[in-house]
């Protein structure tokens, strides 16, 4: 994935699932999201989640092959838009890790200056409103934007059709209308990918 020209081209979103469950409701989310926003965004759903390993600073300067294609993944898109779990009232672990890694080396990490927004899929009544919570929190502190509202999907188990789109029009509206939001922001320049 590569940075785009904004004038001429959709805007490249890395849809980052924090779910690495063969059947993740905010995998499903995220091609949702690559269905619904038509032309302006073009969205690719990044799956190298379960292969980075556990942080270690030891290794910030000289990272494994996993944290590397994470990072050229983040660097090569123009915006982010992360799908999150609710694991024991907070995000899951891997998807912490692999922010860690993006964030260092201290100052010289990939999520500083990136446009990002964050939607939570959860089977339960909160749509992962606390996990999402905690990944705002996280990416502001590793320098990113995060635009867009909070926008917690629940009850997953019913909220997605047979063909992989929500059944509620209200949902497809609000999924559409965070990748405008998205789109929107990077081409304002909200906040601008860094080189």
């Amino acid at each position: 994935m590569n940075a785009t020209d904004l004038s001429t081209g959709p805007v490249r979103v890395l849809g980052i699932s924090g779910s690495l469950r063969s059947g993740s409701f905010n995998t499903a989310a995220l091609r949702a999201v690559a269905a619904l926003a038509g032309t302006e965004v073009q969205l690719e759903v990044w799956n190298g989640l379960a292969a980075v390993p556990p942080y270690n600073q030891d290794q910030d300067d000289a990272p494994p092959a996993a944290v590397l294609a994470l990072r050229e993944a983040v660097t090569g898109a123009d915006a982010l838009l992360f799908a999150t779990p609710e694991y024991n009232s907070s995000l899951p672990g891997q998807l912490k890790n692999a922010l860690d890694w993006a964030s260092r080396p201290h100052g010289k990490g990939v999520l500083a200056g990136r446009t990002a927004a964050v939607i939570g899929v959860s089977p339960s009544g909160f749509g992962a409103k606390w996990a999402q919570a905690e990944l705002r929190k996280v990416l502001t502190a590793c320098g990113a934007e995060v635009v867009g509202p909070e926008l917690c999907i629940a009850q997953a188990h019913s909220a997605f059709g047979p063909d992989g789109l929500p059944v509620s029009p209200e949902l497809q509206a609000s999924l559409t209308d965070l990748a405008r939001l998205l789109a929107a922001a990077v081409r304002e320049g909200v906040a601008e990918p860094a080189a």
